[in-house]
């Protein structure tokens, strides 16, 4: 069940926060020329990234990939690479995907109809509602983890936000208050987001610079750190995982991960280390001979339910069952998600 909260004046909402935030909006190269390429990308980019790390990652996506139809004729490794260090690959892959179908379907161009955008691969309801308010500026709201926090301080909601009845609460309340003409449509949804990114922070709020404090109901009760009210964090399994940087004369060996976290993606040849495993029992089944064990470290990588114990061996060997690839070659076009990429610091300790 979710708590409703229709006495709660939504309509004062527009027109403090818009006067704030022309005067207060950052300056974002995604906020330039709108495109609904470009918001898209963008909004994809930002569901797991913070917009200082997202800058970079985003011109240089657009200056390699400018239009919808360079990202369909993307090769693949390419297309990794663009995106290492920004993780959850499934989303740089399913963008890929809605790529080729608005090539095939749409000419290349983005449909300005919900229903439609909704059907494009990685294309849910916040992201469809960015697009459509701020490229296109309809009336349609992206409700996302800033808006969430925002609206659930000023009402007062205790309702988890994991509730999908929740959302679709909001998006019908906001909804109602839109301005009507295109660029108020555009600047609400992102006065929305940046009241939540640079006032209405989860920890301490700037409630006195904030321009519905009058109207906040958590500011006036003191309430702030009780909102929004998040569903309980479930514990992450760990796992233990050795992982071999396995140097040869010809290269550092690297390969497709079959299965499992990262499945499709490069590894530095790994597994899961079972109970009573060694590192030398993983290289004599791949084959790995002569070889050295050089050195080891550890470390810790944290996914969204798996956490990775990883011990790392620097090996070198005459040769190995694998791909392998100079250090430049790496460094240059092949992917390696983060996990991997921590681990090609043990080529450079000292012994």
């Amino acid at each position: 069940m979710i708590q409703k909260t229709d006495d709660f004046p939504f309509a004062l909402i527009p027109a403090p926060l818009l006067a704030w935030y022309r005067e207060n909006k950052r300056v974002l190269p995604w906020r330039e020329n709108p495109t609904p390429y470009r918001v898209w990308v963008s909004e994809i980019m930002l569901q797991q990234t913070r917009v200082e790390a997202a800058r970079e990652y985003y011109l240089r996506f657009l200056k390699e990939l400018p239009t919808v139809q360079d990202l369909a004729a993307c090769e693949e490794e390419k297309l990794l690479k663009l995106w290492e260090g920004l993780g959850y690959y499934s989303r740089v892959r399913n963008m890929q995907k809605a790529a080729i179908v608005l090539c095939k379907r749409f000419g290349g161009e983005f449909p300005a109809d919900e229903k439609q955008i909704k059907s494009l691969p990685g294309i849910g309801e916040y992201t469809a509602g960015a697009i459509l308010s701020i490229a296109f500026g309809l009336p349609v709201p992206a409700v996302d983890g800033n808006v969430f926090r925002v609206l659930s301080r000023l009402t007062e909601n205790p309702t988890d936000i994991s509730q999908p009845l929740y959302r679709a609460y909001l998006q019908e309340k906001l909804a109602a208050i839109y301005p009507e003409d295109g660029e108020g449509c555009s600047d609400f949804t992102q006065s929305l987001m940046e009241l939540g990114a640079l006032i209405c922070k989860p920890l301490s709020p700037d409630c006195d610079k904030c321009p519905l404090g009058g109207i906040c109901l958590a500011r006036r009760h003191g309430t702030q750190s009780a909102f929004p009210v998040l569903p309980a964090k479930k514990e992450k399994r760990s796992e233990k995982v050795f992982v071999f940087v396995i140097e040869t004369p010809s290269g550092i060996a690297v390969r497709k991960r079959e299965s499992g976290v990262l499945k499709g993606m490069n590894e530095f040849p790994s597994r899961i280390a079972e109970l009573g495993d060694t590192p030398e029992r993983a290289l004599k089944e791949w084959g790995v001979s002569p070889y050295t064990i050089v050195r080891e470290k550890r470390y810790t990588h944290v996914f969204t339910h798996i956490r990775w114990e990883m011990d790392c061996f620097l090996v070198r060997a005459e040769t190995a069952p694998f791909p392998v690839y100079s250090i430049e070659e790496i460094e240059r076009s092949v992917s390696l998600p983060t996990a991997f990429r921590q681990c090609m610091e043990i080529l450079f300790l000292l012994a």
